[in-house]
């Protein structure tokens, strides 16, 4: 038998709480796009569930063919969005993808230094870590710094590039491949690769896994 008294009112629950003002801004927008028939009404949802199909997962697969197929790899370097759509990797804006390629005398970093544009057609969603205005600032002013705090130490006499994204240009770092991986499968490679080896804030190693 329940004892419990309820006559007594509740607290309301969270999801209850008044919206906020962005959200009472984006509903309206949203709301007067309806109306003005210039986007469907589901069309905002399948995007979001577009959005969160999008793991790093893509990405690795994309790096380890270009670790095992050297003319996939010259096309992917030459125009990174159509080397991934090869993949069936489809792009749902107009954005480019620049794949930068790491080498014995040259690390790549990617930053966007204004707001967070990120591939997210191949890596879904940035880290918050790339989204902060420390990191914003200080991969541009001091990155070998930046890159020794995520334990990724590179030897002086390695060049690093750091490369700012923007709206319509998105960057992806091709890492170098693990000495020792010659007999590895293109799934075993991909299981290596992770989002911030893409991202160039780390590099790749054996006991890398998938970091989504």
């Amino acid at each position: 038998m329940d004892d419990h008294d309820h006559s007594h009112p509740h607290p309301a629950a969270a999801d209850e709480a008044p919206p906020e003002y962005y959200e009472i801004m984006e509903t309206a927008i949203r709301e007067l796009l309806i109306e003005k028939k210039l986007i469907a009404p589901g069309e905002i949802r399948r995007q979001i569930e577009v959005l969160d199909s999008r793991t790093p997962a893509l990405g690795a697969k994309v790096v380890a063919r270009a670790w095992v197929d050297p003319g996939f790899r010259a096309r992917l370097l030459t125009n990174g969005r159509a080397a991934c759509e090869e993949l069936g990797i489809s792009f749902y804006d107009d954005t480019q993808l620049i794949v930068l390629e790491n080498t014995d005398k040259v690390h790549n970093l990617i930053v966007c230094t204004l707001c967070s544009c990120y591939p997210r057609p191949v890596l879904g969603l940035p880290p918050d870590w790339y989204k902060a205005r420390p990191y914003r600032a200080r991969a541009v002013k001091e990155p070998r710094k930046v890159l020794s705090e995520f334990g990724t130490e590179i030897p002086e006499d390695v060049e690093i590039r750091v490369s700012d994204s923007t709206a319509i240009q998105r960057y992806l770092v091709l890492p170098l491949r693990p000495a020792g991986t010659e007999g590895f499968t293109e799934e075993q490679l991909a299981a290596m690769v992770t989002r911030d080896a893409m991202i160039g804030v780390v590099k790749v190693n054996l006991e890398h896994r998938i970091n989504s």
